[in-house]
């Protein structure tokens, strides 16, 4: 069966994360309901990324699956690998809420995985510096004067490798998760009242991005100074345990988890894969070898040459090639009578 690659968006407004939950209303459980419905059939869902309660995305990863368990019919199977990836874009647009489209669909190895290939995720984060009637949704609006410089000094700290443990919340679900990433990039552009903040990186930590934006928004009103901020880029350990916690924050006033950023402004922007992971696969199928009828006329066959004892050429005919000729029942009917007459 085919494994399919899902790029989509959504406003994550109404929803309580990416992942599925029992009882909650998620993006992958709608997208797991609409798929199913058209597909006739049961199936697996994967993200590249678990995206918080109210977050959005602008190019999610997903991966559609048809496992062993859910066998169906011949029908069902022949129906789906036939389907055109335009006609399952329509298909699962037309089962899904308005705040989740499906933007493109293809076919990939089974070995893929939305998550595990990824070689890096991008965010971006909207602070608005001004009220505005129409963005409410997809802002973080700060009504206090902030220094934009300060802030860019700071998210240039934020490149490279570090342990981002003071700036992330641990995930009983992952326990044994590691706090060291790789942010390959990190900065701050203004276009017109919004300040965006944009960071790239190997994977991210549980509200890693959400609480270095409220940090930096920190930074930005003048409360944090840039060696603040940069203490615990560098020494992430001051908040391992509760003494050391209380020794840090007796030297510095930035506390990540307190100024953590609101969801409304954050937005997954891209996923990155390696070109091997997402070349276009499709399932082989057995193909009926149909002999191919040449037009093209015979041609003539050469006489042999060959020397003489005196030096003159001789030409040899070509050996007589066996032609078959198969006559309809018309044609042997009439050619029995004529020999008929004859005799």
């Amino acid at each position: 069966m085919r494994t399919l690659k899902l790029t989509l968006e959504y406003d994550g407004t109404r929803y309580s994360g990416w992942q599925e939950q029992a009882n909650a209303r998620t993006v992958a459980g709608e997208l797991h309901t609409a798929a199913e419905d058209f597909f006739g059939r049961p199936l697996e869902i994967g993200g590249a990324g678990r995206t918080d309660a109210g977050v959005h995305a602008m190019a999610q990863v997903a991966t559609i699956k048809f496992p062993r368990w859910g066998a169906s019919s011949a029908a069902i199977r022949d129906r789906i690998s036939e389907l055109k990836h335009q006609e399952i874009i329509y298909g699962l647009n037309d089962r899904l809420p308005a705040d989740i489209n499906v933007l493109a669909v293809e076919d990939v190895q089974p070995t893929f995985h939305a998550r595990h290939d990824a070689t890096s995720r991008s965010y971006i984060y909207q602070i608005s510096t001004r009220r505005t009637a129409f963005q409410k949704k997809f802002i973080w609006w700060v009504k206090d004067r902030l220094n934009v410089q300060a802030m860019a000094d700071a998210a240039e700290l934020i490149v490279g490798r570090h342990d981002f443990s003071a700036f992330s919340e641990r995930d009983i679900r992952r326990v044994d998760e590691p706090t060291i990433v790789v942010v390959n990039e990190a900065g701050i552009v203004v276009e017109d009242h919004l300040i965006i903040f944009r960071i790239t990186a190997s994977h991210f930590l549980w509200k890693m991005v959400r609480r270095l934006v409220g940090s930096l928004v920190e930074v930005g009103r003048g409360n944090v100074s840039l060696e603040e901020f940069g203490n615990l880029i560098e020494n992430p350990q001051a908040k391992t345990n509760l003494k050391t916690k209380v020794k840090l924050l007796a030297k510095s006033t930035l506390d990540p988890a307190r100024v953590t950023a609101p969801p409304s402004g954050l937005f997954l922007e891209n996923v990155d894969y390696p070109e091997r992971a997402v070349s276009e696969y499709r399932p082989e199928r057995a193909k009926r070898t149909n002999p191919k009828l040449s037009l093209s006329k015979p041609k003539p066959s050469r006489p042999k040459l060959s020397l003489k004892k005196d030096g003159a050429v001789e030409k040899r005919p070509a050996k007589a090639r066996k032609v078959h000729i198969k006559l309809s029942l018309k044609e042997v009917a009439a050619q029995f009578k004529q020999n008929k007459k004859r005799d």
